[in-house]
């Protein structure tokens, strides 16, 4: 079934829902006029439509392969990279000193949801390489950034985070990879990482690996950890790719899901590499690339929840089955409803993705130190709700196809396979509930209570002619206002017992409050309709999540070891 890039629902959401000209109002985004994002997102979809989405099948059932320590990618794959590179979709966001085109964050969100849903095991490639293109602004040295980021921005060169190791998933702070200062501003970096995506190609010149590592005599945790820029090929005296370095790609991961998406394990055997930021400061300058990519993750769940959505219906759309009034399942309740629930979902996802974007082009442009909290307090929202969203979606797709989505040439069953690791990677759907109740509220919940004051002022003003919409918007707001007030009162262990579903209640608000937006901006409409499918049916959900959050921990820590082996 072909893609269709919703490049109309973006245009929507920039003009209606999520504040985005406020970013166009700053002397930062001018440049980003309506005509110009709408020519952006057009070309993009076009390339998503046309190029990418062709390449999704072939990288599932031809998966990247090493061979005589060679990656292989799946056919087409090079094609595909080279159409992201020259377009300059690898490069957004990218200051245009070193030559990016210097848009907001909130256009290269949507080229990104684009990207994923055409085409999620390679969009995980340029996705990873503008992490670390931020990364290289924000902490390297201005000869790395001379050297590296023209290559990263033009798509000649590839990035990648090294984070994991054997020990070290989670707990970042037990990595054991040494680097040892060689006498002439260079490292020698020993190692082992694994789970790293995109760690090897055949089709850019180089593969740019910023790699954790530590210091001779660094303390044990987290703050020992320095950061390293560690390339495939090290530079010549021209700036190129010259001789290789001591790195090699020990074998690729077999599995579930992502198979066109080479995920690595990296050994590095003294190989050379230039420190990023300062000495044990590592962490820090991680958490810029790691930050920018859970957006990004967030961003992918919901592309892939779109492209799963779009296969769905037009199966539904052919499908005959049993009586129907429509010709087809539509006219079945159940139908109409997994269908409406996935369509009402991917829109609230994307909206509190974009707002999450919108916040952080605020941020840059204007220094504001609320819109900065805004970005932090939406970012693990938008990485786990979209996350989730692509899972819920693509699991509820291969429903809707029946017993022809457990069929793997229908292509249902690949949205499934390759969404599920976004919950997982780029930190656990988990650690995003602990940080947003745990970091996130440090603050005494001031920043989440901004947010709450908008989404109630808001829904006063709807009053007047969607009271029906407007009122249980309202309450639901008010609601998790007082748990969120609660939990600033509560130490960590009851914070972390309900996290998770205090994430989930906040999402549901969200995607509510910005449905009720939707419903404004556009009465009588499809969008109306939906926005009240999903203020009625979806968000009474935070009701029972918000009675979770506030439980504690009492009653689970209760349940023993022996208990859950009994």
């Amino acid at each position: 079934m072909p893609y269709r890039a919703p490049v109309a629902d973006y245009q929507f959401l920039f003009d209606h829902i999520v504040g985005f000209s406020e970013v166009q109002s700053t002397d930062t985004y001018a440049e980003a006029t309506s005509d110009t994002v709408a020519a952006i997102l057009t070309e993009a979809g076009k390339m998503c439509e046309e190029v990418l989405a062709p390449l999704n099948r072939s990288g599932d059932l031809h998966p990247a392969v090493l061979e005589n320590g060679v990656v292989r990618t799946s056919p087409g794959f090079a094609e595909g990279y080279k159409a992201i590179a020259e377009g300059g979709w690898v490069a957004i966001a990218a200051d245009p000193e070193h030559g990016g085109m210097g848009l907001p964050m909130t256009v290269t969100t949507a080229v990104n949801e684009m990207m994923s849903a055409a085409c999620l095991s390679l969009q995980l490639n340029p996705l990873m390489t503008q992490g670390q293109i931020e990364a290289l602004e924000h902490h390297a040295s201005p000869d790395l950034q001379a050297i590296y980021l023209p290559k990263l921005i033009s798509g000649e060169w590839s990035g990648t985070m090294n984070l994991t190791e054997p020990q070290a998933g989670s707990d970042v702070g037990a990595l054991a990879t040494k680097a040892e200062p060689n006498g002439d501003g260079t490292y020698a970096i020993t190692g082992q990482k694994i789970y790293i995506s995109w760690g090897d190609n055949d089709f850019t010149e180089n593969v740019c690996h910023l790699v954790l590592a530590r210091l001779p005599g660094a303390v044990p945790g987290t703050k020992g950890i320095s950061l390293f820029l560690v390339p495939k090929r090290l530079p010549d005296d021209n700036g190129e790719a010259g001789v290789a370095n001591n790195l090699k790609v020990v074998s690729l991961e077999h599995k579930m899901g992502l198979h066109g998406s080479p995920t690595a394990v990296m050994q590095y055997d003294g190989a050379t590499g230039w420190l990023v930021g300062k000495e044990h400061d590592g962490m820090r300058a991680m958490f810029t690339m790691m930050n920018n990519a859970r957006l990004g993750v967030g961003g992918q769940g919901i592309g892939a929840a779109e492209g799963a959505y779009q296969h769905a219906l037009a199966y539904a759309t052919d499908r005959k089955q049993g009586r129907s009034d429509t010709g087809n399942i539509l006219g079945h309740a159940d139908v109409r409803r997994m269908l409406a629930t996935m369509k009402a979902d991917i829109f609230a996802a994307r909206a509190i993705a974009l707002a999450n974007a919108v916040a952080i082009d605020m941020a840059r442009a204007t220094g504001d130190a609320d819109w900065t909290a805004r970005a932090a307090l939406l970012t693990p929202i938008t990485k786990s709700f979209g996350t989730e969203t692509g899972i819920r979606v693509a699991s509820e797709g291969v429903q809707v196809h029946g017993g022809m989505g457990f069929i793997e040439e229908t292509g249902a069953a690949q949205y499934a396979r390759d969404v599920r690791v976004t919950a997982i990677y780029e930190g656990t759907n988990g650690i995003q509930a602990m940080d947003l109740v745990g970091r996130k509220l440090m603050d005494g919940g001031e920043a989440a209570a901004r947010l709450l004051d908008e989404i109630e002022a808001h829904a006063e003003t709807a009053r007047a002619t969607l009271p029906d919409l407007a009122e249980p918007v309202w309450q639901a707001s008010e609601s998790l206002r007082e748990v969120t007030e609660w939990l600033v009162s509560q130490d960590m262990a009851d914070r972390f017992a309900g996290a998770d579903a205090y994430l989930r209640a906040f999402a549901r608000v969200l995607g509510a409050h910005f449905h009720l937006r939707a419903a404004m901006a556009a009465p009588d409409s499809a969008r109306a309709r939906l926005a009240r499918f999903y203020i009625t049916r979806l968000l009474p959900e935070h009701q029972g999540h918000l009675a979770h959050a506030r439980a504690g921990q009492a009653d689970l820590m209760a349940i023993s070891p022996d208990d859950l082996a009994a």
